[in-house]
């Protein structure tokens, strides 16, 4: 996980965070982004990393909003990490202390996640 200052474009913050998730997941082999990460990008990772970068494009002729493929997993994502209140205000200066927030409220989230299968899950037999 990256947390940037705003000033930080997605394309310079992604040449800092590729690395080191393809040091971290080694099976990692294909990226998608949005058109935000066009550009030089996208060879730079196919030199420097051996990724493939595929970025998914609206088409041109569409009119308002439109679900585009893969990419409504980000979307998700924000949207889980947005019900914690702390992110929403966004009040901090610091981005050390924002990316902590974000490892919280995704703790807590997948905390409740095992915590309620662990309820679904029937009780083992016992042998008398």
């Amino acid at each position: 996980m990256l947390v940037t200052p705003a000033s930080t474009t997605d394309r310079d913050a992604a040449r800092v965070l590729l690395p080191a998730a393809k040091s971290h997941f080694r099976r990692l082999a294909r990226i998608w982004a949005d058109g935000g990460y066009t550009g030089h990008l996208t060879d730079w990772t196919t030199q420097h990393l051996g990724l493939v970068l595929d970025i998914i494009r609206r088409s041109d002729d569409t009119r308002g909003f439109e679900v585009l493929p893969r990419c409504w997993v980000v979307e998700r994502c924000f949207a889980w990490l947005l019900r914690s209140w702390r992110l929403v205000r966004d009040d901090e200066r610091r981005t050390d202390t924002s990316e902590a927030i974000v490892r919280w409220s995704m703790t807590m989230l997948m905390s409740r996640r095992l915590a309620a299968r662990c309820r679904q899950r029937p009780a083992p037999l016992q042998a008398a």
